[in-house]
């Protein structure tokens, strides 16, 4: 029995494949992904007219929504596509809802500048397009190349987005013609700095080591401009060997880490409701499996002078 994305992907001559991004619809990482999958579908980009990276799966009201419809070549062939004044997951809600003709058979958000790696990954534009595809059951990918931290916010073209091109394609793909097993709604794909097409991919974890950490702003007075800013501060080896952190960062492969919208955590229900019910006590200290990060997060915040 034939369920109803592989209907559709029989039903159209070409399936149709939505392509949106965190940095911006001028980013080349973006028009390398829509070479990747030129003749696999009919391509849809809708992505934020600037950049938008650090939005997550955001949906703040007091984006305009305008959207500005452009022309591009790729693939030798003139495309009409569109910028949105809005986030990345608005951006991907607007293609659904308004630009396209029927339902998206994937949704590919990327290529990314930047790894998105770590407990920061919800933080990630990327990552947050890809999810709010899947909230609306539509198979994506989140697909990011690992750069050098101040090329992030560039368009820059000195970075190499083929071997990310072409595991996204690989992946992307798999996404379209098989059902993915039960929870997994999004593939987020992180490709290593030196990777090449014959790099080894390994399926992860997401890790729960922070890679890039919040910086304190430097400013006299607090009502004075404090943007926050980031930095590289990890050490990869002391992340899980399984994990996304340690594959792409200590090992330099290729990780497929599988997300889920289900965001519960894995833990006994159970015994949680006993500890929240006051009828078992659990040995040990509050907060003592985080003690490294609550460390270095005080030294980041070092207290204002009075």
């Amino acid at each position: 029995m034939t369920n109803e994305r592989e209907t559709q992907l029989m039903s159209d001559q070409r399936p149709l494949i939505l392509l949106t991004n965190d940095d911006g619809i001028e980013s080349p990482g973006l028009w390398a992904a829509a070479e990747a999958f030129a003749d696999l579908g009919d391509i849809l980009v809708v992505a934020p007219r600037l950049q938008q990276s650090g939005m997550g799966r955001s949906l703040p009201v007091t984006s305009e929504g305008r959207i500005h419809e452009q022309t591009r070549t790729f693939a030798g062939t003139a495309h009409k596509v569109y910028a949105v004044d809005g986030t990345p997951a608005q951006a991907v809600q607007h293609g659904v809802l308004e630009l396209s003709d029927r339902l998206p058979a994937l949704v590919v958000a990327g290529i990314n500048y930047g790894e998105n790696t770590g407990n920061g990954v919800t933080i990630s534009g990327t990552v947050g397009a890809a999810l709010e595809a899947a909230s609306l059951s539509i198979p994506a990918i989140a697909v990011s190349q690992q750069t050098q931290t101040d090329l992030h916010l560039s368009y820059s073209r000195d970075v190499d987005f083929g071997p990310a091109a072409y595991f996204a394609r690989l992946f992307g793909l798999w996404m379209m013609n098989h059902d993915a097993p039960d929870d997994v709604d999004v593939l987020k794909i992180d490709v290593p700095l030196s990777a090449t097409v014959d790099t080894p991919w390994r399926v992860t974890r997401l890790s729960r080591n922070r890679v890039y950490w919040p910086t304190r702003p430097e400013r006299v007075a607090l009502s004075d401009i404090g943007r926050l800013g980031y930095k590289l501060d990890t050490d990869p080896a002391s992340a899980e060997p399984n994990s996304d952190v340690y594959t792409v960062l200590q090992d330099g492969i290729v990780s497929i880490t599988p997300i889920s919208l289900d965001m519960t955590s894995r833990t006994d229900m159970y015994r949680l409701a006993q500890l929240l019910k006051g009828e078992v006590r659990r040995v040990g200290v509050p907060g003592e499996g985080n003690g490294r990060t609550r460390e270095k997060v005080k030294q980041i915040a070092k207290k204002r002078e009075s």
